[in-house]
């Protein structure tokens, strides 16, 4: 069940990835564009309207949200890749402030919560070693969000959208495998552990 879940996830995002190059990279696929861009937030938002507010109120909201896309949907048709630059920068900054929140004195950092979950009691150059990695993390995903920004207005939307759609995913994946070498040498009673042993934990249940 996990295994088709994630694979489930992962299709949604690869398809999300491919079709959102597609408008970034064709001038006739701006509707395409500005519906990618828009249509996640838009139904995250109704979502969460009918959860935590009453009926009525939702209904309200939902068509007040739907009249105001229909009137403005030229301008954000023409527009969308601004859409995009708000959710990728925004994305990755609110990933950062979660990190950084987590190394906050009373609480725990993320990292370390996450080593606790598959490993139990933790010993003190255990937790030492992941509030670094926290740390480390948070400084990624900063310059990943900085990186995004400066690329949008330096160089063509084209390979921006590759940027944001392909190359941040292997930039993550070199940031685990790199965090799983140093923890391998560190921390040798635990070497298996990091991001790399969340995603096989949720692999293999």
């Amino acid at each position: 069940m996990h295994r088709l879940q994630l694979t489930a996830v992962a299709v949604l995002v690869v398809g999300y990835a491919a079709l959102s190059h597609y408008s970034a990279s064709t001038p006739d696929a701006k509707g395409l564009g500005a519906a990618l861009s828009v249509g996640p937030v838009f139904l995250i938002g109704l979502v969460l309207a009918w959860r935590w507010t009453r009926p009525l109120t939702a209904l309200l909201i939902t068509g007040s949200s739907c009249a105001i896309l229909y009137r403005y949907w030229p301008a954000i048709e023409r527009n969308y890749e601004w859409a995009d630059l708000a959710q990728q920068c925004g994305a990755y900054a609110l990933v950062a402030l979660a990190f950084a929140r987590s190394l906050f004195a009373g609480r725990v950092p993320i990292c370390t919560q996450l080593a606790a979950q598959i490993h139990g009691e933790l010993t003190p150059a255990e937790i030492a070693y992941t509030r670094r990695a926290t740390a480390a993390w948070v400084v990624f995903y900063v310059l990943l969000a900085a990186a995004i920004l400066i690329l949008f207005f330096t160089v063509p939307l084209r390979i921006w959208s590759l940027f944001v759609n392909f190359a941040v995913f292997g930039l993550m994946m070199l940031m685990g495998l790199a965090d799983h070498a140093i923890r391998r040498r560190v921390l040798p009673r635990h070497p298996s552990g990091g991001i790399l042993a969340v995603i096989r934990r949720s692999l293999i249940g």
